[in-house]
């Protein structure tokens, strides 16, 4: 795997992919050596078995070694004998002749072909020879010339198909004889423990088949500094925002995205990077965590995606990738990703941080992909030292996760369907800087009053302050545990607390429909401090009360209910 991944950090790589149609030619790539004697040395050793062998100067003092040129079809169909007979590297794949410069083998050749070999016959005999069959003693002589990394494959190939479950060790023992006679009277063969040329040909047809049509080649990219295997039948390079090259679905595989990572960096900002992958629509809640010092891992699945994001630290540089597939099509993704983390390599260059795509700037995005949103927010208070939330019933009913402030996980400790309120308690250790203080007897008619809350459920980093009137001591039926507020609110309000001019808690602001009803803009209803006091003690939650409190100017006032209130929202 190491020549050819050296090679293809050596190569020059071009962003846009021309269309099979318009490819002349392509070559099998199967091995780079770093000095021109060693690679002579080569490439006279692989002439006397194979034709069609060319030697190319790379540059930076390495040199390519390939066969061809061939139509891509016959290329394959090449690379897959080869490869299974043992002649070539297991890493060998198809290459396009712009990745070439001088040819140095044959002497004198030229620089690399552009059309294929008129019928290659001497080479398309080697294909053929896997057509033919092989007696016993044949195959094990055929098997005899493989070496560890296709005997190794053998195994991965076996592993795939389901019938070998032991080291990949390149060792063919009883436990690999055992899984190839499976396989063979599996797949209508004479079950002889020993896999004939045409049959492991047959074997790596199937372990590859899922892979048809995704083109994975090589991209190295300068900009970003990164080397990565992609499977740019299904994603194409699109642009760049720092820190991702985004490439995004061709059409061939729905939900299809890949991101190169790549920014400088620390400990402190790749922890930072770590904390907003996870706010992202691409990395679903429900998968693993993963983070130390220098790097870290976040997996994520959901009925429509799986992703697959990994980072590490390195030389002052944050780089690395992140795969997203369709739920569902679990072999070609884990095969993918096997390819991309075996191939990823670190290389000179790091996006520049002004790398900003103009047109996908939006509080609702980051570097141009979505942040997830949950599906309701609301706003609440703090009503005891320990974090314990008071909020509308209806902000966190069928929620598969709710949260304070976005950062703190809460469930649902209590309701009161009759008073419409909930009452949430943090999973985590939460030390509010207020906590509600509920006026004890009624407020007069008419004083002034004010509601705080996420008016625009959080795009705005605290809450705001709505003014207004105490109309009613009672709903408009005469409810007594209920308030009428003569106050024009949004419905992200809808569970703030409501203050008198002292900013002690005269109640809740319920939700501006009542029994399906919408009210007029400038009224609005809150559940009254006594009777929310009457359900958190029922909660076994003790709250703060007091008679009355000195006057507050708006200014000091605000600073008092926004330190008390809570963005709570309801996540899918």
């Amino acid at each position: 795997m190491t020549r050819n991944i050296l090679f293809s950090i050596l190569a020059t790589f071009v962003f846009w992919v021309q269309s099979a149609a318009a490819q002349d030619s392509v070559y099998v790539q199967i091995e780079a050596q770093p000095s021109l004697s060693a690679a002579e040395d080569r490439l006279r050793s692989y002439a006397a078995d194979l034709p069609d062998v060319n030697g190319f100067d790379l540059g930076a003092g390495w040199y390519g070694i390939a066969l061809g040129p061939y139509e891509r079809g016959q290329a394959n169909a090449i690379l897959r004998s080869l490869r299974a007979q043992g002649r070539i590297p297991g890493d060998s794949y198809i290459e396009g002749p712009d990745r070439y410069g001088q040819r140095i083998w044959p002497i004198g050749a030229g620089p690399a072909d552009t059309s294929p070999i008129e019928g290659a016959t001497e080479t398309m005999e080697i294909v053929e020879l896997q057509e033919a069959e092989e007696s016993p003693r044949e195959a094990r002589a055929a098997e005899a010339r493989l070496n560890r990394v296709a005997r190794e494959d053998v195994q991965i190939a076996l592993q795939w198909a389901g019938f070998y479950n032991a080291a990949i060790d390149g060792a063919f023992g009883r436990g690999t004889r055992s899984a190839m006679s499976e396989w063979q009277l599996s797949n209508g063969f004479e079950p002889t423990g020993v896999l004939t040329t045409a049959q492991r040909a047959e074997l790596f047809r199937q372990y590859n088949a899922v892979l048809d049509g995704m083109d994975i080649q090589t991209v190295r990219d300068t900009r970003a500094g990164i080397s990565i295997d992609l499977p740019l039948g299904a994603v194409a390079f699109d642009r760049y925002d720092s820190p991702f090259a985004h490439f995004e679905p061709t059409g061939t595989v729905e939900d299809a995205r890949a991101l190169l990572i790549s920014q400088p960096g620390d400990r402190d900002r790749l922890a930072g990077l770590y904390e907003i992958m996870q706010t992202l629509d691409i990395v679903p809640l429900d998968g693993q965590r993963d983070r130390n010092g220098d790097s870290f891992v976040l997996t994520g699945r959901n009925d429509r995606i799986v992703s697959h994001t990994e980072a590490r630290l390195e030389g002052g540089a944050i780089k690395g990738f992140t795969l997203v597939w369709p739920a569902g099509d679990e072999d070609r993704r884990r095969r993918i990703l096997d390819t991309m983390q075996a191939s990823f390599a670190p290389i000179d260059g790091v996006l520049d941080p002004a790398a900003i795509a103009e047109d996908t700037q939006s509080v609702d995005l980051m570097a141009g992909l979505n942040i997830r949103q949950p599906k309701l927010t609301a706003s609440g208070f703090f009503v005891d030292r320990q974090g314990r939330v008071v909020t509308t019933a209806d902000a966190v009913a069928n929620c598969g996760r709710i949260t304070l402030n976005s950062d703190y996980d809460a469930q649902v400790m209590a309701t009161d369907p009759g008073l419409g309120i909930a009452v949430l308690q943090s999973t985590q250790p939460l030390a509010p800087n207020a906590v509600a203080q509920f006026r004890d007897g009624a407020p007069r008619l008419q004083s002034e009053i004010a509601v705080a809350g996420y008016s625009f459920g959080g795009v705005l980093p605290s809450a705001t302050m709505t003014f207004g009137r105490l109309a009613d001591l009672r709903g408009l039926n005469g409810e007594d545990t209920l308030a009428r507020l003569s106050i024009s609110t949004l419905d992200g309000d809808s569970g703030g607390p409501v203050l008198d001019d002292g900013g002690a808690v005269l109640g809740m602001l319920a939700p501006r429909a009542v029994e399906g009803r919408q009210m007029p803009q400038d009224v609005s209803f809150a559940a009254k401090s006594g009777a929310i006091r009457a359900a958190l003690s029922q909660a076994g939650v003790s709250a703060q009360a007091t008679p009355s409190l000195p006057r507050l100017d708006p200014v000091d006032l605000t600073e008092k209910a926004t330190a008390m209130t809570v963005l709570v929202s309801c996540w899918d």
